[in-house]
């Protein structure tokens, strides 16, 4: 975990200056010890010492929205998985009294549990909490105490009053305050919050598992398009590896804090948290808007995420292009430049005689091979070796020639039955990989020379043998070319690089559409990893 994003624990409260200016713009967590002990919560809602009967006595029959699920104890935050369901709230702590006499004389808790049916719960729910299913599979998680957009919603006001927003909250516009209780251990999935949010233990202990935003791709989020969007995909129990290979990582990137009665915890938007809470645990939580999200103007927000995923995409491209092994692949080629199928990659390729003859004739100077370094010449060798190769695979009635007696439409049926490589990965394209190794002034002489002395090889790489992965690969060191020759030398090479196509603005076109096929892999793995969804996916019928 990178220094700046490791969590901080506070003993001493912050100001609210301090808080803005110092600890909230960082977006990283941060604990603060004892920060509700001087709550009235604290002390009058404390499990030990009375506080179910206060709690009772407080809210009454009032009903409140419990989460019940079939897969306690954990609690999967994907609609799916779990149902809300009208609960009275004193018939919630009846299971809590229970628990407690249950976990002091050791009689079975779920039998003893089962004997309270809540009161009001429509029929349809009567099985779910007294049948198979037990009353520790409830949760009342997210209980609203106050909600500003909707004061209708807020079931539990009637707790407010022992609750104080943290001074350091001051000037804060809240979204809402929130009751967490639990009269069983469970664990909450891993999510993220859409506000900053502050979790307040009031009684029990929790644990919380934190991972920062760009720990998103390991956590496999449910698609952006679903009504669970902020929650990740990864089953919490039995995880199957091969299904979620990435999350393999999941711990290198997380951050674990024990929080206790009076602790609280800062989870500022983004961050990926999961939640373990003890027997008997009850929290309140404070949601806000960040500043950042605040500042965002609707009508900005389009160009926003343009630019959002243009960074990931371009970072991703980046990762795509990640170093590779020097070595070339066996089945291709083997060390001596000939191509495992047995035809040669000598300078006398049939596929370059007559038009070598031609442009050299028109040339001041030809390029000699002789005059190449070893490494440079032995790179050549591999890249015609490789082209060879490929289009041989890929065109079973021969390879093209620069025959004379081949009519350029006859040409064109014979191009057409070359199948292009799909490689985005540079580690799996062995031309790619030549390339991307050369250095500037290597890579500028291997393709003068391939113009002069191998045209239509060079025509036939670019044209029909060129991987997406190689046309971002080529294109790059271009870049790294132009960047250490003079302007008019590298006006030169591409006119020499370019004579060898009948139509150059055909060879460019290649050369975009293979870049703009990376490019669109490229968003695809950003579009999968971070928002769930993918460009390739069939369509839904509009039907």
């Amino acid at each position: 975990m990178e220094e700046s994003l490791q969590i901080r624990r506070f003993d001493e409260i912050p100001s609210a200056e301090e808080f803005a200016s110092r600890i909230e713009p960082k977006n990283v967590p941060a604990v603060f010890s004892g920060c509700v002990k001087d709550w009235r919560a604290f002390s009058k809602w404390n499990v030990s010492n009375g506080g179910l009967d206060y709690l009772q006595e407080s809210v009454g029959s009032s009903v409140v929205g419990a989460m019940l699920s079939s897969s306690a104890p954990v609690f999967y935050g994907d609609i799916r998985s779990h149902e809300r369901v009208p609960l009275p709230f004193s018939a919630f702590i009846g299971y809590c009294k229970d628990l407690l006499q249950c976990g002091d004389d050791g009689e079975d808790s779920i039998s003893q549990l089962r004997k309270h049916k809540p009161v009001g719960l429509s029929t349809q729910h009567d099985d779910h909490v007294t049948g198979e299913e037990s009353p520790q599979q409830i949760y009342l998680a997210q209980v609203p105490i106050m909600n500003a957009e909707n004061e209708e919603k807020a079931q539990l006001e009637c707790l407010r009053e022992d609750i104080e927003t943290p001074a350091f909250l001051e000037g804060k516009l809240l979204a809402s305050i929130n009751l967490w209780m639990n009269n069983a251990r469970t664990r909450s999935s891993t999510h993220y919050d859409p506000h900053h949010n502050l979790l307040c233990i009031i009684s029990g202990c929790k644990q919380v598992v934190l991972w920062p935003p760009s720990a998103c791709p390991i956590l496999y989020p449910l698609p952006l398009y679903g009504e669970a969007s902020n929650h990740s995909a990864i089953p919490l129990e039995n995880t199957n590896f091969s299904l979620y290979p990435r999350a393999m990582s999941i711990d290198e990137y997380s951050q674990k804090v024990n929080l206790h009665a009076g602790d609280a915890v800062f989870i500022p938007e983004g961050w990926y948290h999961q939640v373990d809470s003890e027997d008997l645990t009850i929290a309140v939580n404070f949601w806000w808007r960040s500043d950042m999200m605040s500042s965002m103007s609707e009508h900005m927000d389009a160009y926003y995420l343009r630019r959002i995923l243009k960074r990931y995409g371009l970072v991703r491209q980046d990762r795509m292009l990640c170093k590779p092994s020097s070595t070339v692949d066996s089945k291709e080629i083997t060390a001596s430049g000939q191509s495992s199928n047995g035809n040669a990659g000598s300078p006398d390729q049939d596929l370059d005689l007559k038009h070598r003859a031609a442009i050299v004739k028109g040339n001041e100077q030809e390029f000699s091979l002789h005059e190449l370094e070893p490494h440079t010449l032995k790179s050549l060798h591999e890249l015609v070796s490789l082209v060879h190769h490929r289009i041989n695979q890929n065109q079973p009635v021969g390879s093209i020639s620069a025959d004379q007696s081949v009519s350029s439409a006859s040409k064109e049926d014979e191009v057409k039955k070359f199948v292009k490589t799909n490689i985005f990965n540079l580690e799996e394209d062995p031309i790619a990989n030549i390339v991307w190794n050369l250095e500037p002034c290597a890579f500028q002489s291997v393709f003068l020379t391939m113009a002069h002395n191998f045209p239509r090889t060079l025509e036939a790489l670019i044209m029909h043998a060129l991987s997406p992965v190689g046309a971002e690969v080529l294109t790059r060191k271009f870049e790294q070319m132009d960047k250490m020759i003079a302007a008019d030398h590298g006006s030169q090479f591409y006119q020499n690089f370019y004579s060898v196509f009948d139509n150059q603005f055909s060879a460019m076109d290649a050369l975009l559409n293979g870049k703009e096929l990376f490019a669109r892999q490229a968003f695809n793995n950003v579009l999968v990893q971070y928002l769930g969804t993918n460009l390739d996916r069939p369509k839904p019928s509009e039907e």
